[in-house]
């Protein structure tokens, strides 16, 4: 069995797909890890997301559930922060709502975290490309990877994927990272791999399974220039 954890979707405007993939992870979570839990923060979404996620939650399943709501909209970064720091298990693990990476990809992270062998434990695109199934547009890609490239350069941090959207932490002691942090932008994620580094936490990449889907909240153009930015700022901290 898979050690118990908080499973924690940050969600906007994502009424079409999530009632789908919350059920994908209810059953997963029952039959491997009966015992973690599932927590979605909707982000100030304007469709239905919150209607789906509590028709979704009211059916009867053993994994506690709950949602958690922002009005208005305020960024991934605060959804992630704030369903993590809701957490009531001993490991915390966000996964995007559209499970680009599937949940069953979830004992490489949760794994050596329970083992006490990391404190951070996140999924990487980049470290075996034949994990990938349906490969982003190529702009976005080659975008993806000139971030990271900035990333590298500006943070001193030796990963070379940043940005996917599957992480998992060992909350007591990332706790304090969480209550720290104030990116509340797509640039959240360097900034906690970067005071986890600073704090010296043991942080792993792992290649995990990925695949693209439409319907990204990222407009290239403007979050590249919002995440860059947010980037320099980590620099002063």
């Amino acid at each position: 069995m898979l050690a118990a954890f908080s499973l924690v979707i940050p969600a906007f405007n994502e009424a079409d797909r999530i009632g789908q993939n919350l059920q994908t992870a209810l059953r997963f979570l029952q039959e491997s890890s009966p015992g973690s839990e599932i927590i979605v923060v909707n982000d100030g979404s304007t469709d239905a997301t919150s209607e789906v996620v509590r028709e979704v939650f009211a059916r009867p399943n053993p994994v506690a559930t709950r949602l958690l709501e922002h009005f208005p909209n305020r960024g991934k970064g605060a959804a992630v922060r704030e369903g993590l720091l809701a957490a009531t298990c001993p490991i915390g693990l966000f996964s995007d709502a559209d499970f680009s990476t599937p949940i069953d990809e979830a004992p490489k992270l949760i794994d050596p975290i329970a083992a006490g062998a990391l404190d951070v434990a996140f999924g990487s695109r980049a470290l075996d490309r034949t994990l990938i199934g349906h490969r982003q547009p190529w702009r976005r890609e080659q975008g993806g990877r000139v971030f990271n490239l900035i990333v590298r350069l500006a943070t001193g941090l030796p990963f070379w994927d940043t940005q996917c959207g599957f992480k998992a932490f060992q909350l007591e002691v990332f706790r304090p990272i969480l209550e720290r942090a104030t990116t509340d932008g797509f640039g959240f994620d360097v900034e906690l791999l970067y005071l986890a580094q600073k704090a010296n936490l043991r942080l792993r990449e792992i290649p995990v399974r990925w695949n693209h889907y439409e319907g990204s909240k990222v407009n290239v153009l403007r979050d590249s220039v919002r995440m860059v930015r947010e980037v320099a700022a980590l620099r002063r901290q």
